[in-house]
């Protein structure tokens, strides 16, 4: 496949490991070759790399089949998922998971990524909400503050939100930044 159809999104497979396409800017320098200067992330550590690619380097889309699972639990041995259509299920390691798990409800549609038969990444959620578990109080009227105060969420993670929001508010998060979005 040539750059030119080098887009934000896509899998492709470069030096023998799987990357997804972050950005990808095509530049057309005048009288010399085009490139497309693009920043992929690695799907298994999540490492954020710069790349130029040249005209006239190919590179390979790998065979990834992407399926929706259901999370259903945590317990000490891990996450387990389920396929809603076969009802398999499916254990990820707490490592597997990383930073997602801040972000995993019960009963929540995720997407995993596979290659060879292997899971090698999963997606949420672009917004999930959630129940403020624990923060100071809030002070009324403070809205227009661009401060904000540390919260914790039902699933036990720490994000910033602003001063007028009180234990037991619903609260949109966006899961790519983690930051408070609105209040529910």
């Amino acid at each position: 496949m040539d750059i030119t159809s080098l887009r934000p999104g896509m899998k492709v497979e470069l030096e023998g490991a799987l990357f997804q396409v972050v950005s990808a800017q095509h530049v057309s320098p005048g009288n010399k070759r085009a490139f497309v200067r693009a920043r992929i992330k690695n799907l298994k550590t999540g490492q954020l790399l710069e790349k130029t690619v040249r005209e006239g380097n190919d590179f390979k889309v790998p065979d990834c089949e992407e399926k929706d699972m259901q999370y259903l639990y945590h317990d000490a041995s891990g996450y387990h998922f389920m396929d809603n259509v076969t009802y398999d299920q499916t254990f990820l390691k707490d490592d597997d998971v990383g930073e997602n798990k801040n972000f995993l409800q019960e009963n929540s549609l995720v997407k995993f990524l596979y290659h060879n038969g292997e899971v090698i990444g999963l997606q949420l959620p672009l917004f999930v909400e959630m129940e403020i578990k624990s923060t100071e109080p809030g002070f009324k009227g403070d809205t227009a503050s661009s401060t904000g105060k540390p919260a914790v969420i039902e699933t036990g993670a720490v994000i910033q939100v602003p001063l007028f929001i009180n234990i037991g508010d619903r609260i949109k998060i966006d899961t790519r930044t983690g930051e408070y979005l609105e209040r529910v």
